[in-house]
């Protein structure tokens, strides 16, 4: 046997080792896109029916976002109904009723001021912040406290 023989055998199992991988390696390259396939066929078929339900609770949702805002609206409706209500009220009664409570107090005072017949003007005072002056007593300014 030559050397080109040689060499020639040599680059033949070689080159029968080098298709060898390469038919191993196109094996397994197609076993795995025919994974991959199946892989994206299963979730097509469980993602339609999950868009389908997240669609159904989106519009769910903006229903109930809807009914929300008609009670939110009603209910500032009777808020602004109730305080022109109370307004009305206040204006109504309220005048009414501080003259009423007045001429309570002063009838009080009218029948208090008659009992008591034992020195009217020493009985009355006034509170100056926090402290107690009778009628009688001049104010002194501020600057000149004892």
């Amino acid at each position: 046997m030559s050397g080109g023989e040689v060499a020639g055998i040599l680059v033949a199992v070689f080159w029968a080792i080098l298709v060898s991988f390469l038919a191993v390696a196109l094996a397994r390259l197609a076993q795995t896109l025919r994974a991959t396939t199946r892989l994206v066929a299963d979730v097509t078929d469980q993602a339609v029916p999950l868009l389908a339900d997240a669609s159904a609770a989106v519009r769910s949702a903006q229903t109930q976002i809807d009914r929300v805002d008609a009670i939110a609206t009603d209910v500032q409706e009777v808020t602004s109904n109730a305080s022109a209500l109370s307004t009305t009220v206040a204006s109504t009664f309220g005048g009414p009723l501080v003259k009423v409570a007045a001429f309570g107090y002063g009838v009080r005072r009218a029948l208090a001021g008659r009992k008591d017949d034992v020195s009217a003007g020493d009985s009355r005072r006034t509170v100056i912040v926090g402290r107690t002056v009778s009628r009688r007593e001049k104010r002194k300014p501020r600057g000149k406290r004892d």
